[in-house]
């Protein structure tokens, strides 16, 4: 089947042209991923729907038919889902925060590509989060560590194939959108972060079509799923199912930059021994993990996460 029904459903001119449903959406995600659409028509699509903007029933659809694409995997408690760049962050503290939520005995599923950027799988090692090469490795590393970190292009090379078309088109996709809806080990909460603020409530409708019941969306560092300590945080999602907006409190009377220059992924390590001293830093870990501990319904998140940092060499919780 070719691509050319939705290409023209898109393109038909003024007056005319149309958003996919979600049921096209599928469809012609579906072809994309199994190869049979001309390299030629995938540009046109993803490049229509830039310029129209897309909806939430498409981003769904593309979601739905990228996770039926996917090897069988563990269902995780949450999922983190991590695409951005890089731009505007330092350091990716926010895996201290994964780590932190696995803890509390919580499975925790991160998955991502963050393009010409390494810092975020640099840290995975310091950060201890364990990079799973082969998908049938996940489950043993969920059970025994609580989190688990998957690379998309070994995860659905042929969606990593998708979202490395920003190098042919120069402009970002929807792809990238799909990436951090399509929930690979089916987890029913999810945590996302996002760069422009628009994205929100795309995210939140999507995620109420893909049948979410909690997720947490934010404006965080860099795009990723990471609170700024000093700063109030507007926070959007589900709760139950229904749209949820909530505000996260400033921790900190300092207000430095998430970017402070820092590269040295040595750092999250340190930290996490105990060997550096870094309030702020400590601050946007356990409150980032808060969030997402929220997220997972739990009543005191706050307390919760400083407990969880204070007893963080014990045993994990079964």
């Amino acid at each position: 089947m070719s691509l050319a029904p939705y290409v023209r459903i898109l393109g038909r001119g003024p007056g005319r042209s149309r958003s996919l449903t979600q049921e096209e959406a599928q469809e012609a995600m579906a072809l994309m991923l199994r190869g049979g659409a001309a390299p030629e028509a995938i540009g046109a699509l993803l490049m229509l729907m830039r310029m129209k903007g897309e909806t939430p029933e498409e981003i769904a659809g593309f979601a739905r038919a990228a996770g039926a694409t996917l090897p069988p995997l563990p269902r995780p408690d949450l999922d983190w889902p991590s695409y951005a760049a890089g731009r505007t962050r330092g350091l990716p503290w926010f895996l201290l925060s994964a780590r932190l939520v696995a803890r509390a005995g919580h499975r925790v599923l991160m998955h991502g590509y963050n393009g010409a950027d390494g810092a975020v799988r640099q840290a995975l090692g310091p950060a201890g989060i364990p990079l799973i090469a082969d998908p049938a490795e996940c489950a043993q590393s969920l059970t025994t560590q609580g989190v688990a970190y998957l690379p998309l292009e070994t995860l659905s090379p042929r969606l990593f194939a998708l979202l490395r078309l920003r190098d042919v088109l120069g402009l970002r996709s929807c792809v990238n959108t799909v990436c951090r809806m399509f929930n690979p080990g089916g987890a029913a909460a999810s945590v996302q972060g996002v760069f422009h603020p628009s994205y929100r409530g795309l995210q939140t409708e999507a995620a109420q079509h893909l049948g979410l019941t909690r997720q947490t969306v934010i404006k965080g560092g860099g795009g990723e799923f990471e609170r700024h300590a000093g700063k109030q945080i507007a926070c959007f999602g589900l709760r139950d199912g229904a749209a949820w907006q909530g505000v996260a409190p400033a921790l900190t009377d300092d207000t430095r930059r998430l970017d402070d220059g820092d590269t040295d992924p040595a750092h999250l390590a340190a930290l996490w021994a105990g060997d550096r001293d870094d309030p702020f830093a400590r601050a946007v870990v356990t409150g980032t993990a808060a969030l997402a501990l929220e997220t997972l319904g739990h009543d005191r998140p706050e307390e919760l996460a400083q407990s969880l940092w204070a007893r963080r060499h014990r045993a994990r919780a079964a």
